[in-house]
């Protein structure tokens, strides 16, 4: 059945009715600050701890607006013997916000969790030079991150929280096993020796004999 002629403006007119009947809702910014949704994309947090300098988030980043220098220290060796190691060592780790398009790959990609979102958006500056982060402000927009959301109780148990208790539960119970047996080690010499036996009955002691 073809479309009647004019059916499309008469739809178009009826959504603009009923929105000029609803009251309009003002966002009184900034005096109340919005409700954001929890994955909201405001800013990169890093969390220097967890970075090692793998340079994955640098390679990925279509941009090329995140900007890594470290250098190499030599760890001595933990026991005598042992052969020394080299680490990386985070010199400068910054984001230029003014060309970042809040993709997320780089997050994706960091295998160590040492880079997050952030709600806070309220970074505008007068001077594009100031929306590069160094790592000192990026370490500052890590502590607005929220909060992870709760598991679902149904999920499957991670495997690394799975691996963990397995281990612990395996500790627990060779400690147990431990102690049962020292304890039955313990006890095997008093079993094995027994009740004392009891001294034989003696006779009791007699008068001596007279001659009458």
């Amino acid at each position: 059945m073809p479309p009647i002629p004019g059916s499309g403006l008469a739809k178009g007119l009826a959504v603009t009715l009923r929105t000029m009947t609803k009251r309009s809702h003002t966002a009184q910014y900034p005096d109340v600050q919005p409700e954001l949704p929890p994955r909201t994309r405001g800013v990169i947090g890093l969390f220097e701890e967890n970075c090692t300098v793998c340079m994955l988030c640098a390679r990925e980043c279509p941009d090329w607006c995140i900007y890594i220098d470290s250098h190499k220290e030599t760890v001595p060796a933990a026991t005598p013997g042992g052969r020394e190691r080299s680490r990386n060592v985070l010199d400068r780790f910054a984001i230029d916000f003014s060309l970042c398009m809040y993709c997320g790959i780089c997050i994706e990609v960091c295998p160590f969790d040492a880079l997050f979102w952030s709600p806070e958006f309220e970074y505008a500056e007068t001077d594009i030079l100031e929306l590069t982060h160094e790592r000192d402000k990026l370490r500052q927009w890590m502590w607005t991150v929220p909060a992870p959301p709760a598991l679902d109780p149904a999920a499957e148990e991670p495997k690394e929280l799975a691996a963990a208790r397995k281990a612990v539960e395996k500790a627990e119970a060779a400690a147990q096993a431990a102690a049962a047996a020292a304890a039955a080690e313990a006890a095997g010499p008093a079993e094995s020796a027994g009740p004392a036996e009891p001294a034989p009955p003696t006779d009791p002691p007699t008068a001596p004999e007279t001659d009458a």
